[in-house]
């Protein structure tokens, strides 16, 4: 059974963790596919929206520590042996970080570990009321290895961060609702449907746009705010000269709904 589904429907591409048996905890093979997979996506020109989600009851478990342990899973090696080089730069964390598609995370479960790093990496998350984002890394004697120490300070301030973090706490959905670090809880049962209404609200904007917008946002996290205006201004003269500028004009003036072509 593959343990990473790619579906494209139409502009929106789903990608499903797919080990429900061991609540879709990563494998080493899922960690090569998932990073193959988001640049295939990113590469995709009739690819406006990716959703990621879990098979099953659970988002992500976090990476296989049974496989681990038993030495032949992620960080096998056996007496602490680690790696001679560290390479991130085609980690799913890393991929997530860097594609302009934007990734939309439905939480259809637990998140723990590795995975709720993997939900902190994507750009929007919707939640189902079972779902859980557990940092439970301290718990396990690790750190946020995936992105965590960077992203959650940004999502919900230093005190807090460092709250959830430190304490190796499990979040509810309604909590992480109230820190603003799900857009939405919905009924379980309803979670893909409202992501797949979300996707499809992303994928009938300008797709150079919406692209070049997430480009800006995550260049803007290391910019000053007069470096960034400088680079949001040469961003806008491809954009100008686009035909999809000329659509959304012309659409306007003509009092109907756009048909953009990413062109």
């Amino acid at each position: 059974m593959d343990e990473l589904l790619y579906e494209k429907d139409g502009p929106i591409a789903t990608l499903t963790l797919n080990r429900p048996e061991r609540m879709n905890a990563i494998s080493g093979p899922m960690l090569a596919a998932l990073s193959e997979r988001l640049v295939e996506a990113n590469a995709d020109r009739d690819v406006r929206v990716v959703i990621l989600t879990g098979a099953g009851r659970g988002f992500c478990a976090g990476l296989d520590l049974v496989d681990a342990t038993s030495g032949s899973g992620i960080g096998a090696g056996g007496g602490g042996a680690m790696p001679a080089t560290l390479d991130l730069r085609t980690a799913p964390p890393t991929v997530l970080h860097s594609i302009d598609k934007p990734v939309i995370a439905a939480l259809n479960g637990g998140a723990a570990g590795y995975g709720m790093d993997l939900a902190l990496g994507c750009d929007i998350r919707i939640a189902g009321r079972r779902a859980k984002l557990a940092a439970a890394f301290t718990r396990r004697g690790v750190l946020p290895e995936s992105g965590g120490t960077w992203l959650l300070p940004r999502l919900v301030g230093w005190a807090k961060a460092a709250e959830i973090i430190f304490t190796g706490r499990t979040l509810d959905a309604a909590q992480c609702l109230e820190l603003g670090l799900v857009s939405s809880v919905v009924a379980d049962e309803a979670l893909m449907d409202e992501a797949r209404k979300l996707a499809g609200e992303i994928a009938a904007n300008a797709p150079l746009a919406v692209q070049g917008a997430k480009r800006m946002m995550r260049m803007a996290l290391a910019e000053t705010f007069d470096d960034h205006v400088h680079h949001v201004y040469l961003q806008l003269l491809p954009l100008f000269q686009s035909q999809d500028f000329r659509e959304g004009i012309r659409s306007f003036l003509e009092k109907r709904e756009p048909k953009f072509q990413g062109r």
